[in-house]
């Protein structure tokens, strides 16, 4: 049994920390009467996490009668957190201070060889991106990797990822693990993207969310009451197999999805070649779109039914706030646009649907937001059953800057 004393301790240092975390700069009296702590406790506790190099004083409270009190925060550059987003053309890793500010950024496009090399190659950008600041790899304490796929936490295999060749038939974070030396965490690209997208805009006021990424695929995340819901085996929100659209016996509706075989990026290509004879870009079957084009208006009228369908799908079953579309076909407020009218068509009610305000960031931010309530943990209430410590965001400005 866990030595109570220390569960206590462990709680204690928690909340102060949660608290300093979430309001600082703040002085310790205003610690003390927020956490309900004794004074004396709060001091002693700040003291030694200024000593160990985690809080900074950083000026004294302005305005108020009498002897000013010594604010204090986080320090941001203590520790580092790496957020990575694998994709099947290219790699992101994005280093993160305690702050959530992005301090380093890389990418490359994804080496093709799949497999073992993939995970060789996110390593060397994560350690070359520290190389580049000119710190110790070992700044970095935990990493979270956005993968295209479902993660099997028994195995460690990353499946239904068809566009990285191998990572279904390797221990693909016990492998990172090694290479990198520190804690990994492996999550679904498009569950770090909803969770990116609640913690920059939602968090709060719209704790009933999903994410519905449309590009090379489609996928869903989903948060509930503020959590991300994973499912038994780790695959809700793969909406790509939602039986309707292509036929769903097919072998190969059941490699990618019935429902992606007629929304995602080669269903517009191909419907747009069936119908011209000719083949385009998405991006420039949109400008056809705008220029007034009547067959890509049609080819994209089709898959905004298929979407706006599958939105209704989600609707019925999880009643969320708000649905946020994102993805490279699915930022496109042409689309959106589609969207809302045929769900305004097909569906008995109103659900209010938004563009992704982070873009190409959501599942940068996602990452960061899972590494740092992981470090915090991991840092300041180790062994306290049911921890959580919630990191504020920052302005996502100056997140998509950083990140760039």
């Amino acid at each position: 049994m866990a030595n109570p004393t220390n569960l206590s301790r462990r709680m204690t240092l928690s909340n102060i920390v949660q608290a300093i975390t979430t309001y600082g700069p703040i002085s310790r009296a205003s610690v003390a009467k927020m956490t309900g702590y004794s004074k004396q406790t709060v001091s002693e506790i700040v003291s030694s996490l200024e000593e160990d190099g985690w809080v900074q004083t950083v000026g004294r409270t302005e305005g108020n009668v009498g002897r000013r009190a010594v604010v204090y925060e986080i320090v941001p550059d203590a520790a580092l957190v790496a957020s990575v987003d694998l994709g099947g053309t290219k790699v992101r890793v994005a280093l993160c201070n305690l702050s959530g500010a992005v301090v380093a950024e890389v990418a490359e496009p994804t080496c093709k060889d799949g497999g073992e090399a993939v995970v060789d190659q996110i390593a060397r950008m994560v350690n070359g991106a520290t190389s580049n600041l000119g710190i110790a790899p070992s700044k970095i304490r935990v990493a979270v990797i956005g993968v295209p796929g479902v993660p099997d936490l028994e195995t460690g295999h990353i499946n239904l990822a068809p566009n990285i060749i191998g990572i279904d038939r390797i221990d693909f974070s016990s492998l990172l693990r090694v290479r990198l030396g520190i804690e990994v965490i492996v999550e679904n690209d498009v569950n770090l993207a909803a969770l990116g997208e609640h913690w920059m805009t939602h968090q709060g006021d719209k704790d009933d969310l999903v994410f519905l990424s449309i590009g090379t695929g489609i996928g869903a995340g989903v948060v509930i009451g503020g959590q991300l819901v994973r499912g038994a085996t780790g695959g809700a929100g793969e909406v790509g197999f939602i039986p309707f659209g292509a036929d769903p016996t097919e072998p190969e509706s059941l490699k990618v999805g019935a429902l992606e075989r007629v929304t995602a990026t080669s269903a517009i290509v191909g419907g747009y070649q069936q119908e011209t004879g000719m083949q385009k870009t998405v991006p420039e079957i949109f400008d056809a779109f705008v220029a007034g084009e009547e067959a890509a208006a049609k080819v994209l009228q089709t898959a905004a039914s298929y979407i706006a369908r599958t939105i209704g799908a989600i609707a019925a079953v999880i009643d969320p706030n708000c649905v946020v579309i994102g993805g490279s076909i699915g930022a496109r407020e042409e689309l959106i646009r589609m969207i809302e009218q045929e769900i305004a068509r097909n569906f008995p009610r109103s659900i209010p649907v938004e563009a992704s305000v982070l873009g190409n960031h959501a599942a940068l931010a996602g990452g960061t937001a899972v590494a740092l309530s992981r470090l915090h943990i991991a840092l300041f209430a180790r062994d306290l059953p049911g921890a959580n410590i919630v990191v504020p965001p920052p302005e996502i400005e100056t997140f998509q800057e950083g990140a760039a």
